[in-house]
């Protein structure tokens, strides 16, 4: 195998998707996936520390590109307004692996310890989502609450564009979501007493 490996890390994790589905997450290695992908075991762990690192790549990439679109929200905005900027973010880097993630939360379904993990990565992004609506001088408990529920309306989202086959948009479908949550606390119309 040559010294310079093109697109290792990409080529790792198609590899990992194609076997996971072929064998099952329990019964493939490192050893397959690296052999799949072309590749050694040692370019594999130069990329991720175990199997479990190649369904959550690019987990700090994505929590940076969501808090930076809070963070980047305009002046003003309401903390779920800033929250729906990072909405939106994510649902655009979800959307561009739109190939891959059917595949992924299958896979996290079937095991609990990734499905903790998947937890412990949307808590994440949720606390550093509050972080940055601190920042914005948005005081407690409004930071967290506006944090966590935007964790619940990409979960909520995400689950439903895949029950779709991925054939909406994700942005459409996570625009309509937090639309379906405001419109949960929208003022009531006054009840006519004719």
């Amino acid at each position: 195998m040559s010294r310079w490996e093109p697109n290792a890390r990409g080529r790792l994790e198609a590899a990992a998707a194609e076997l996971f589905a072929e064998r099952g997450f329990e019964q493939t290695t490192v050893a397959d996936i690296a052999e799949r992908a072309g590749l050694t075991e040692r370019t594999f762990f130069r990329h991720f520390a175990d199997k479990r690192e190649v369904l959550f790549s690019g987990q700090e990439q994505f929590r940076d590109a969501v808090v930076g679109a809070v963070a980047a929200a305009p002046v003003g905005a309401t903390p779920l307004a800033a929250v729906a900027a990072g909405l939106d973010a994510a649902a655009g880097l979800l959307q561009g692996r739109a190939d891959l993630a059917g595949q992924r939360q299958v896979i996290i379904d079937a095991h609990p310890e990734l499905q903790e993990r998947e937890l412990i990565k949307m808590a994440r992004l949720a606390a550093a989502v509050a972080v940055a609506l601190r920042e914005r001088g948005v005081a407690e408990p409004a930071a967290t609450l506006s944090a966590d529920t935007g964790a619940a309306v990409l979960r909520i989202a995400f689950a439903r564009w895949l029950e779709e086959n991925v054939a909406r948009p994700l942005p459409e479908v996570m625009r309509e979501t937090l639309g379906e949550l405001t419109a949960l606390y929208a003022p009531a119309a006054p009840v006519s007493s004719h």
